[in-house]
């Protein structure tokens, strides 16, 4: 499908030579495989027998010859139609397919189709059919259905590829219906899309598998629209989300050729591996970071492999670290650093490599062992009867971690271990001819942490175990502004059943949460928190300008700086008809928050607003763990 290029203005000589190009330039032994004719290659009525007409000027050897053509190159053959009456507005009239969907579907079949991309305008009847409906009566699912019905009546089984633009939350029906779904409206020629995108791709992660895949869109890779480093983030996403990696661009035709770059980068099999993995897993988001301008992507591959990866939405190149924790990993045996070209070995901890501005950091992960496992092998060196354990992760500042010691074998005679660091001596009695011995111990946030422990018995591992945290429901927060206290249908707003909306820019909630603070810590810590919020600002109709699919959050404590997040989409259900309208549906980010002191802290969450950030409201609250 060229539509990002060739709009919806097919002809027979584009189609043939990108056709062509595609097997030249060996894309086709890569995967990509379907030939698309996008919106533009019908007219405004159909035929006497009520059939559908090819536009005989834009493709004047016919579509089973240009059908035919395709599939002698050893390709297949897809075709665009709509579940309206018209096809989306071209300024030209293009018939639809609403009522018609038995015959189509009988005459696509009789081309020989392979694919069939169908579109959702003109399909409202009680608004006078316009062009685009983002807020239609009903829900377009029964118009799928009906196409969905009548291609299963023939005798091929074709690739069915519903794109209603994410209006009715389809994740929850269209894997019934067809094979892919778009996720939300077309994607645009600037930068700012892939971030709208990505936020609107967050709640849909989980609805991937094999034979049902989420359509991000098709790529704008190769339209000379976004810099090298923006095309591997946009591919590189797409591919690592489960999208279909549709061409979006020209390859070759009478003007216009791909680049090296470009081709390079559709090329890159390891990224295509990630997308056809057997598994069939999305990558989900884990981290964002707003106020420094980066986020972290990561998902389970085949063979016990993990992908990851870190996009630097700054403007600038620097250095980016991915802390393995933040993916559920503690160690990698293997580190392959796919757009910096290089392999690293026994990784702990953390994983530090140069990104491009707007460019990712994807790294395939193997012989992984999980968050919180410190084997001897990999993260200690041994003296004596004194193990140092180095790169030791923690999430939060605390006293309170736990620590469990695990002995290659039974412990000897000693009852008594010592842990010592340079903030901490800890006693660890040991039970006698026991295989395992517990403490709590102190850990700072981060991956510098080390300790020595001495005993005479060999140390198989360690494992840490972060404090469980307490949980502060919106219902403890104390309003201000317009912030509002709303209550929710059972099971929504999850975990607490309520949620704080209406927080403009002058508004905020707060609460008084005591924390512990040792000395050491110059009286005040960096503690880890998790944030239960709600956003469904889909933003359909301003997706084409500044919408962004995304609301604003702050949180600060005693005062102080505020963190910011710009959370992504939480809906789960249709805007439209679903309960709450999807503003019941919640999620959660973890955000690390300096200047907590010991004894009472105020926290505040609210929706400080600044340079390009421009929100009426934020995202609603619903709670927060507090990790002390």
């Amino acid at each position: 499908m060229g539509y990002n290029h060739y709009s919806c203005s097919p002809n027979e000589t584009t189609i043939r030579s990108n056709a062509k190009a595609l097997v030249d330039l060996g894309l086709d032994a890569l995967g990509y495989r379907y030939v698309g004719i996008d919106c533009g290659w019908t007219v405004a009525d159909r035929l006497s027998n009520g059939s559908l007409a090819w536009n005989e000027t834009l493709f004047p050897s016919g579509f089973p010859a240009v059908g035919q053509y395709i599939h002698d190159l050893g390709l297949l053959f897809g075709v665009y139609e709509d579940a309206g009456i018209k096809t989306c507005d071209t300024g030209i009239d293009q018939v639809g397919s609403l009522f018609h969907e038995d015959q189509d579907a009988a005459t696509f079949l009789s081309w020989n189709i392979d694919a069939l991309k169908y579109d959702n305008c003109y399909s409202e009847e009680p608004t006078g059919y316009p062009n685009t409906d983002y807020a239609p009566s009903t829900s377009p699912r029964l118009r799928y259905a009906n196409m969905t019905k009548a291609l299963a009546a023939q005798d091929k089984k074709v690739l069915f590829q519903i794109c209603e633009w994410g209006v009715d939350f389809p994740a929850l029906w269209a894997p019934e219906l067809g094979h892919t779904w778009r996720i939300g409206n077309d994607i645009i020629p600037a930068w700012r899309a892939i971030f709208r995108t990505l936020n609107q791709a967050v709640p849909q992660t989980s609805f991937a598998g094999p034979g049902q895949w989420p359509d991000l869109d098709m790529m704008e890779v190769g339209n000379d629209i976004l810099t090298v480093p923006e095309e591997q983030t946009h591919f590189s996403l797409w591919a690592i989300l489960k999208s279909p990696l549709v061409i979006g661009g020209a390859l070759k035709d009478e003007w216009t050729a791909i680049s090296d770059a470009s081709l390079s980068i559709l090329s890159n099999k390891d990224v295509i591996a990630f997308n056809q993995d057997s598994l069939g897993q999305s990558a989900s988001l884990r981290r964002r970071w707003s106020d420094q301008g980066y986020e972290v992507w990561s998902g389970p591959l085949s063979g016990g492999r993990t992908v990851a990866a870190v996009i630097n939405w700054a403007d600038e190149a620097r250095e980016l670290t991915l802390n393995l924790p933040d993916i559920g990993l503690q160690f990698a045996g293997t580190v392959k650093d796919i757009w910096n070209e290089k392999t690293s070995s026994d990784v702990k901890t953390s994983y530090t490599g140069k990104v491009e501005p707007h460019g990712v950091l994807l790294l395939e992960l193997q012989d992984t062992t999980s968050a919180g496992t410190y084997t001897s092998k990999a993260f200690a060196t041994v003296n004596s009867d004194q193990t140092t354990f180095r790169s030791v992760y923690a999430n939060t500042t605390s006293a309170d971690h736990t620590l469990t010691i695990e002995f290659e074998e039974s412990a000897a005679s000693e009852t008594t271990l010592t842990l010592e660091s340079s903030s901490q001596k800890v006693e660890i009695p040991v039970s006698s001819s026991a295989k395992k011995a517990s403490a709590t111990i102190f850990l700072a946030a981060g991956s510098s942490n080390e300790f020595v422990i001495h005993s005479s018995s060999k140390l198989k591992s360690i494992n840490i175990e972060s404090p469980s945290g307490e949980y502060y429901p919106c219902t403890s927060f104390a309003l201000g502004g317009s912030s509002k206290l709303e209550e929710c249908d059972a099971g929504f707003c999850a975990p607490v059943g309520s949620k704080i909306g209406y927080i403009a820019a002058e508004s905020s909630v707060q609460i008084t949460i005591p924390a512990t603070v040792d000395e050491s810590q110059n009286g005040t810590a960096s503690k880890y928190l998790e944030i239960d919020y709600i956003n469904n600002d889909i933003a359909l109709a301003t997706s084409w300008g500044w919408g962004s699919s995304s609301r604003n959050m702050t949180i600060s404590v005693n005062g102080g700086d505020t963190v910011r997040l710009e959370v992504p989409l939480t809906g789960r259900h249709s805007e439209l008809f679903g309960p709450g309208k999807g503003w019941w549906d919640s999620s959660k980010l973890g955000i690390l928050l300096d200047g907590f002191k010991d004894g009472s802290n105020e926290v505040v969450i609210g929706n400080d607003v600044s340079g390009e950030v421009s929100q009426t409201y934020g995202a609603d609250f619903v709670g927060l763990r507090f990790f002390d």
